[in-house]
């Protein structure tokens, strides 16, 4: 089997930023080249699968087989079909797979491209998630901005009233007044808060953001829980702004923490904080060679189903008196460092994600 030539190697370079699958095949079925989305898919190299006969890494082989054998004998431009295909140690995945010639191959030399549907189902619910969350702050945004001068006026007004009054008891009724308009005057600074202050960029040590956040949490809790860590030292520094990325994971952490309030009580409250390099990941419709991946585990008694959808939502909140603004903004810090939060629940483990691109 021939080397690639150097314009090849840029062509399959190129390729390993594909999220789709994609393979490279002679007229044989041997495979050629394997994209990094495949090997991952896979759960196999690329040496090991260069040269192999592609065809059976399907449930049924022969639908490929077909699909070289008489594609390429007529003058049809592609051949769609959908197919079921192997992965190591998992289940067959279903796969829509379209059979075409690339663009520069060499003769007798085809493409096969596959789309994963459960990837398919994941890409959609992530862009879903980003557009909802990208209209809801800015209908937050807009409301802050309503709220805000009627506010000062109303907290302007009962201080003026309370200097024409008397009474002792009267004025009880105006610092009632001006204490709810500076609770919901830090309401609203902190929904505006992402807006205002502008991103600074510098070298961020994750593991300094976490040692950060963890002391203080200890600091608000020092009884009844535990804040493991679980760190890969190997992770790279990443540009980003650290004061925001503290602030993201502090959000979470605290979140945590109160949902563990039974817990630390008890003496038993546990949260964990693990690091790990994520390889050839995908999220934001985007392709990522290298991403850190942090976790914020807890021992809890997990998300509530009623909210479950709606956690990273601004005002949603699992507890009595919570804002419901932590996670929305911990949201915001990620996805302006091109990252991605999510959350996976059930009693006695929740698990936050943050994956943020490395270099």
């Amino acid at each position: 089997m021939s080397e690639p030539s150097a314009a090849e190697q840029a062509r399959f370079h190129a390729w390993d930023q594909l999220s789709t699958l994609l393979v490279v095949l002679h007229a044989d079925g041997a495979v050629r080249f394997a994209n990094a989305a495949l090997e991952d898919a896979l759960g196999l190299s690329r040496r090991t699968l260069e040269g192999a006969d592609f065809c059976t890494f399907f449930t049924d082989p022969s639908l490929l087989q077909k699909a070289l054998d008489g594609g390429w004998g007529q003058d049809s431009a592609a051949l769609r079909y959908e197919a079921s295909l192997r992965r190591l140690h998992q289940d067959p995945v279903p796969v829509p797979v379209h059979v075409h010639v690339a663009a520069g191959a060499c003769p007798g030399e085809v493409l096969v491209e596959m789309w994963p549907l459960e990837q398919h189902a994941r890409q959609d619910r992530e862009e879903r998630l980003r557009e909802q969350a990208q209209a809801h702050k800015e209908l937050i945004r807009n409301l802050a901005h309503e709220i805000k001068n009627p506010l000062g006026g109303i907290r302007g007004a009962a201080q003026l009233l309370e200097m024409d009054l008397d009474s002792p008891e009267l004025t009880e009724y105006t610092q009632v007044i001006i204490h709810e308009a500076d609770r919901l005057q830090s309401l609203v600074d902190r929904l505006l808060a992402p807006h205002r202050h502008p991103h600074r960029v510098g070298d961020v040590n994750i593991h300094e953001v976490c040692e950060r956040v963890r002391s203080l949490v200890l600091v608000e809790h020092p009884q009844g829980l535990s804040v493991q860590r679980d760190y890969d030292t190997s992770i790279p520094e990443f540009r980003g702004d650290r004061e925001q990325l503290i602030q993201a994971v502090l959000n979470v952490v605290q979140n945590a923490a109160q949902a563990l309030a039974e817990r630390i009580a008890q003496g038993d409250a546990c949260i964990t904080l693990r690091t790990r390099v994520a390889r050839q990941v995908t999220f934001g419709r985007q392709r990522y060679r290298l991403a850190l991946e942090l976790h914020v585990i807890d021992n809890g008694p997990g998300v509530p189903d009623a909210i479950k959808e709606r956690i990273f939502y601004p005002l949603v909140s699992g507890r009595d008196g919570g804002s419901g603004l932590g996670l929305t903004l911990a949201q915001t810090f990620v996805q302006q460092h091109h990252g991605l939060i999510e959350c996976d629940s059930r009693p006695g483990c929740t698990d936050f994600r943050i994956l943020i691109p490395l270099p």
